[in-house]
């Protein structure tokens, strides 16, 4: 008796996530193909000097994944993350620069077979892991 409701109790989990899965894919895939080859470019305004100045850059490669975001600060950049996608368009690469444009933070990820994060792995910038990051999926 157990072991049947912990079937169907699967079975009805198993209904939910893959759907649930495919509506993501579907949006993300929506989105992906308005950003194709896009750079977006946020610029701020002092109100009182009526000066404007640039404060984000995104960019986005010809399959519409973000492949870089730099922020900037009055003095100049202040910092920059580059990203990285395996063959199925899941982000297995983060590279973070300071304004000196040194790698301040790795960050790499593995992922379930749902797409689903599973690790997250952050590392220093000469290569040492430093901390391991394990993500658990409670549905209720």
């Amino acid at each position: 008796m157990k072991l049947r409701r912990i079937c169907s109790l699967f079975l009805l989990i198993i209904g939910i996530i893959i759907p649930a899965t495919a509506q993501v894919s579907q949006a993300t895939l929506a989105k992906r193909e308005k950003r194709k080859n896009l750079t977006i470019k946020e610029w701020n305004t002092n109100e009182a000097t009526k000066s404007k100045y640039l404060d984000h850059v995104t960019t986005y490669d010809d399959k519409g994944r973000k492949t870089e975001e730099t922020e900037y600060a009055n003095y100049g950049m202040k910092s920059r993350t580059t990203y990285e996608y395996d063959e199925h368009g899941l982000c297995v690469k983060e590279v973070e620069y300071n304004s000196h444009n040194k790698p301040c933070r790795i960050r790499k990820f593995e992922y379930n077979a749902d797409g689903t994060k599973k690790t997250q792995y952050n590392y220093l910038p000469n290569g040492k892991l430093e901390t391991t990051k394990v993500f658990e999926y409670i549905f209720k």
